[in-house]
């Protein structure tokens, strides 16, 4: 019986696979969209048992060409972009693809593990999985939450259903992602190129590039999937964050101070980065007023409570220098 990975080639989904391979796991079918064929390379050390098109995926599923051969589905594919205007698009690929999945895990009784976000929570103070926490900011984060809505309704005693709600992630494989990259991932590039990182100025009540996040490495991210595929009794809706909010600087000296120790130089602080002007703040873009959250920290109420996860998270200045390095040895 083979697992299916979809938005294989994707960030998340690439990092996925590559857990997977971590355990001996070879027979995946890695379902994606190859439109933007770059993303190759992110399966390209990835041992796999077949790749499908999403269309031709989805129209096996529903000829009922996969019954009783699979043993669960990781579904990572979907418009992750934040910022996309075509609603109809963003909900047939959000929503209405993963409800066919749901639909085809439930009558299989095998598990369904997938990618909800925390834009669900849109600018809500709090970061609980509840729905008085709840207001999307854009499409994207409707699309999310009314799938979550689809699986909050589904009768006890059915299959494993599991949706991850992701707070920053960054981390390896997704140089593809492009403006949607993390910021970790752009601020490398930046200092790498002019020797300066360029932040957001203040917004939302916070100073020049305190804005914070909730920034997990996808390493972490793999490992909680990984839990619950290991814990099939469990099902339900959970934050997957680190449980505390760094401000975008902290990123920023993370990200310089390990680019600097490669270089043989010794780490600064913000205060020095900012003097030297290797830490820059510009305008706060018009087009994300209103539809940017200035603040996330994943409630972990229900991540940590029984039988869930139990494991530490990386901080930022763990995960992004770990990250960092990774970057600079793929650059040589």
């Amino acid at each position: 019986m083979e697992y299916v990975v979809t938005g294989a080639a994707g960030f998340i989904g690439a990092n996925l696979v590559k857990g997977l391979n971590a355990r001996g796991i070879t027979e995946i079918i890695a379902v994606d969209d190859l439109t933007q064929g770059d993303k190759f390379r992110n399966l390209a050390d990835c041992a796999i048992s077949e790749y499908l098109d999403k269309d031709k995926f989805l129209a096996r599923i529903k000829s009922g060409a996969f019954r009783r051969s699979l043993k669960a589905i990781l579904h990572q594919g979907a418009c992750s972009d934040t910022t996309a205007s075509d609603g109809r698009y963003v909900m047939d690929t959000n929503y209405a693809y993963s409800c066919t999945l749901l639909d085809f895990c439930n009558a299989e009784m095998i598990p369904l593990i997938y990618a909800s976000s925390a834009a669900t929570y849109g600018a809500h103070p709090g970061f609980r999985e509840d729905p008085a926490c709840e207001s999307p900011l854009n499409v994207y984060g409707y699309s999310k939450l009314l799938f979550d809505q689809r699986v909050r309704r589904l009768p006890p005693g059915g299959s494993q259903v599991v949706g991850l709600r992701y707070f920053n992630v960054y981390g390896d494989r997704e140089q593809h992602k492009g403006r949607m990259a993390s910021v970790a991932f752009h601020f490398f590039n930046q200092y790498r190129a002019e020797g300066h990182v360029r932040l957001f100025e203040g917004s939302g009540g916070y100073g020049n590039g305190e804005q914070r996040r909730d920034f997990v490495s996808v390493e972490d991210v793999v490992k909680v999937n990984l839990h619950f595929l290991d814990n099939p009794v469990i099902s339900g809706i959970y934050n997957c964050g680190t449980g505390a909010a760094q401000s975008f600087n902290d990123v920023a000296v993370a990200t310089i101070n390990a680019c600097r120790g490669a270089e043989g130089k010794d780490a600064l602080s913000l205060l020095q980065l900012q003097q030297q002007g290797i830490i820059r703040y510009i305008a706060f873009p018009g087009d994300l007023k209103g539809k940017y959250q200035s603040y996330t920290q994943a409630d972990l109420g229900a991540l940590r409570g029984p039988g869930a996860y139990q494991e530490s998270f990386l901080t930022v200045e763990q995960g992004v220098a770990h990250y960092c390095r990774q970057l600079l040895a793929k650059a040589g």
